[in-house]
């Protein structure tokens, strides 16, 4: 089983330079193969991963939701915010082509049709797979986190890109990158719900391995 990340750029239009968030992404995708086999950035503000690990899709959409919300667009006039938008699908991989908006497969089947549902099902991030039961369930819990994650300040999707380039860090380090206080690592933890977003990529996984053959 793979996994298929289908995903746009919540206002990325308004935005007078468009490398403030395709840089960064594109270091971030980098780290999970090549461009345009792997991943893609296409149509302006639309991008699509595979993951070979299916169980790593989760974290990544996380990492992917933390980095885009990291960003300061204050100084941009047009824009007060962007955010992103992504339908993880899971299933097979049949056909693949030089790029991978060519590729095919179930799971490039389930990640397209949920991300053509995401407006009208008023969430920011969900998943398809062949599994009705652990669709609903997983996309039951990713609706209850979408509304915390959708409400990240900079500052706590900072601490959350900072906390997942090292899970091993202690809040000390932290706040030393950070520049900010023990202290006040501990209450943005609190306030970025640090340990329930994490528990729920545990609970991905576990899920996951019911379904996995």
């Amino acid at each position: 089983m793979i996994a298929i990340i289908t995903a746009d750029i919540i206002n990325s239009r308004k935005l007078v330079n468009q490398e403030i968030w395709i840089t960064p992404l594109k270091k971030l995708l980098a780290n999970y193969g090549s461009t345009p086999k792997q991943w893609e950035i296409y149509r302006g503000d639309y991008f699509q991963i595979e993951i070979d690990d299916a169980n790593e899709a989760l974290l990544l959409a996380l990492k992917i939701k933390a980095l885009i919300k990291s960003i300061n667009v204050n100084e941009v006039k047009k824009a007060s915010t962007i955010d992103v938008r992504m339908a993880i699908g899971l299933g097979t991989k049949e056909y693949t082509a030089e790029r991978i908006s060519e590729s095919n497969g179930t799971a490039f089947i389930n990640s397209g049709e949920k991300f053509e549902k995401l407006k009208k099902e008023k969430t920011t991030l969900a998943i398809q797979s062949s599994f009705p039961n652990f669709d609903y369930e997983m996309n039951l819990y990713l609706k209850l986190a979408v509304i915390q994650m959708d409400a990240w300040t900079i500052n706590s999707a900072t601490l959350f890109t900072t906390l997942f380039e090292d899970p091993e860090k202690k809040q000390t380090e932290i706040g030393a990158i950070l520049g900010i206080e023990q202290n006040s690592v501990s209450g943005r933890f609190k306030r970025a719900h640090v340990d329930e977003i994490l528990e729920l990529d545990k609970m991905y996984r576990f899920k996951l391995k019911q379904i996995q053959p």
